[in-house]
């Protein structure tokens, strides 16, 4: 079978395994009183089911698995078969990690110290960064020692699971950013030859996107952390082994172009606490959703302004990899997102009249 079709099963199997439990998941949540109150840092307005990652992880879980049954990983050498299993057996940690936080609150530290346990993990399964670019000289990579190559690549996966966890702030804004840069990932994994790499892409788009139906606003429920600490890993493990692993200098910096919304969102944050003298960890209301939201736009508007610049630097990614058609998708990525920026002006301008 193409191995196009083994991507286009785990798609399709995911999204509807979400359709089908996201319900189930709300319904047990309920009568189990697991709610997210409201309160002055969060936007909703009323008591909110947060454990839509459980669906979200379901989804991505069972069809790499009808996948695995169907014989799709017998298209991968067996190196390219443990660095998939590496990146979803340290989804599956992150997950639960996320998941023991919503139901239980546990602390900062405990969070941070089991991330980088399993984000350790996952670096002695395969899942390294071995490759720096090194910056004005074109075409030039750095090879990275192991006592390089681990810190970089454990910051570089818990990092990515947090940003994706604090830009869940507004109803299918994570959902969406995160389905737009897994279909990213898909087509440019695909289009390098990394097969490994987009079939898990392709798992997560379609329970990321499946979830839209009950994700976006208005809200039924919320993924919460664990689903977003799940996604952001996987996100950032599936960068490292379809596109990282990549020796040419355009297929290393591929993942943090298609991740440069939440990337950059969360490097602004801490940057300004520091700034402020605040803790970077202390929840607060400074990421750009919530600016977005002060300036005087729309929840939707909000929501689909970021979603406008994510699809932006995906068709930079696109371009950058060397796709057919790149920079025609870039252009029309631009006039979108030209499009969508006169509205959000036109709005902040209403608003401060």
């Amino acid at each position: 079978m193409p191995t196009q079709f083994y991507h286009l099963v785990a798609f399709l199997i995911a999204g509807l395994v979400v359709l089908l439990t996201t319900p189930i998941v709300k319904k047990i949540a309920l009568k189990s009183g697991r709610l997210d109150l409201p309160n002055g840092r969060k936007v909703h307005q009323r008591p909110m089911v947060r454990l839509g990652g459980v669906s979200i992880f379901l989804g991505t879980l069972v069809a790499l698995l009808v996948v695995w049954w169907a014989g799709g990983f017998g298209i991968l050498p067996p190196a390219k078969d443990y660095e998939i299993w590496g990146v979803a057996i340290g989804g599956i940690c992150f997950f639960l990690i996320g998941l023991a936080d919503d139901l239980f609150n546990l602390s900062p530290f405990t969070r941070l110290l089991t991330q980088v346990m399993v984000a350790t993990f996952a670096w002695n399964a395969g899942v390294q960064i071995e490759f720096l670019t090194i910056p004005f000289a074109q075409g030039s990579l750095m090879a990275l020692p192991d006592w390089v190559s681990l810190p970089i690549t454990v910051t570089w996966l818990v990092g990515m699971a947090n940003a994706i966890n604090w830009i869940d702030g507004l109803d299918g804004l994570a959902a969406g950013v995160s389905g737009i840069a897994a279909v990213t990932m898909l087509i440019v994994s695909l289009f390098v030859n990394r097969p490994e790499a987009g079939l898990i892409a392709a798992a997560l788009a379609g329970g990321l996107l499946a979830f839209l139906r009950y994700n976006f606003n208005p809200a039924q429920i919320f993924m919460g952390d664990g689903g977003a600490y799940f996604v952001g890993f996987v996100l950032a493990g599936v960068g490292v082994i379809g596109l990282v692993k990549s020796v040419t200098t355009a297929a290393v910096l591929l993942p943090y172009v298609i991740l440069a919304v939440p990337i950059l969102d969360m490097s602004a944050v801490i940057i300004d606490r520091l700034r402020c003298g605040k803790s970077p960890f202390k929840a607060d209301k400074r990421h750009l959703h919530h600016r977005l939201l002060k300036a005087g736009l729309s929840h939707r508007l909000t929501v689909i302004f970021i979603y406008s610049l994510t699809l932006w630097v995906g068709t930079l990614a696109l371009a950058l990899s060397g796709i057919p058609s790149g920079v025609a998708y870039v252009i029309g990525a631009t006039a979108l997102l030209s499009y969508i920026s006169w509205q959000v002006r036109k709005h902040a301008r209403q608003q401060s009249s």
